[in-house]
């Protein structure tokens, strides 16, 4: 089965994992949100495609989910000595791929390829596609104004309350290449949404012009992971957002966000009572496991979507 995957970070990249354990590599392209990217010390950082490529890879931090496995943090440690920022942790291994990436970036690359020029170096045969070559940055709209993601995020460690979202430079993006191609490709089996937070890793995504009709028109069969679970999310600010948009935390409302982009929704065994609810707006519903502790539970969930997306073709 030919997979497309539109991932975040640590809880999407579970999953992508767990796609790429079942696939060959010339049937899966993740396609990676951008919205977090930003300059940081004068290089080029993007979190979310960095996870996915280190977790692939089998580099990735096991207790954090993001950076890379036996890290050091001697550069971090002189940065302070001197008085610069360390509010965002960049290990030493971490800051190669910022520093290549910016290199690439700066040698007139594009975003896409310099990607996939480092998950070569990595190891990473999947496809990872950032969505958009083009800047696409998510503003987090707060009581206190408006902060940038990471600032948001990492400096602001999540704690003003949220009252929306803003993509900037979202309107004049284009789809990176290849993007449109995975989505449309009739040999499609299934789209994937990841297990990642709605509004800051696959919105941004979905905010790049002619990505949202993609998955419209897909070819096969549009199916989302709740990242809830028993009304939290296992990791991230995901049911805070809710709660502070005004939202039940809960997977029915993660279903409602997605609305008609869906033919399938997957929720945790600890949701099934709401299934009833999300099928009675014509919505087939999966309840199976979908907390991912292990390798074991990652190839599990991918197995169990890809059986759904088989029922639903």
């Amino acid at each position: 089965m030919r997979v497309a995957a539109l991932s975040g970070g640590v809880g999407g990249a579970k999953l992508a994992l767990g796609l790429s354990k079942l696939l060959p590599p010339a049937d899966l392209t993740i396609v990676a949100n951008v919205g977090d990217d930003f300059e940081h010390l004068g290089l080029y950082v993007a979190p979310d495609l960095d996870t996915l490529m280190y977790t692939l890879a089998g580099l990735s931090n096991p207790e954090t989910g993001w950076g890379q496995a036996g890290e050091s943090w001697n550069f971090l440690a002189a940065l302070g000595e001197l008085g610069g920022e360390t509010w965002f942790r960049l290990g030493d291994r971490d800051l190669a791929t910022h520093v290549e990436r910016t290199r690439r970036l700066r040698s007139g690359e594009t975003l896409s390829r310099a990607t996939a020029a480092l998950c070569a170096g990595l190891g990473v045969a999947s496809r990872i596609l950032p969505a958009s070559d083009q800047k696409v940055r998510t503003l987090v709209q707060t009581a206190q104004g408006p902060l940038a993601f990471q600032h948001y995020f990492v400096r602001e460690r999540c704690a003003p309350a949220v009252t929306g979202f803003v993509f900037e430079g979202a309107a004049a993006a284009r789809p990176a290449p290849g993007v449109l191609a995975a989505l449309s490709d009739p040999a499609l089996g299934a789209v994937v949404i990841c297990p990642s937070n709605p509004f800051i890793s696959i919105d941004p995504i979905l905010a790049v012009p002619g990505l949202a009709a993609a998955l419209r028109e897909a070819p096969a069969p549009v199916i989302a992971v709740s990242p809830i679970v028993g009304g939290d999310a296992l990791k991230g600010p995901t049911a805070k957002m809710m709660r502070e948009l005004g939202l039940p935390s809960s997977a029915a409302a993660v279903a409602r966000h997605y609305g008609d982009l869906l033919d399938g929704f997957v929720l945790d065994t600890a949701d099934a009572a709401l299934a009833p609810e999300i099928e009675a707006a014509g919505l087939p519903v999966l309840a199976t496991d979908t907390v991912m502790r292990t390798l074991e539970d990652r190839i599990a969930l991918t197995r169990a979507v890809m059986a759904l997306a088989e029922r639903l073709r």
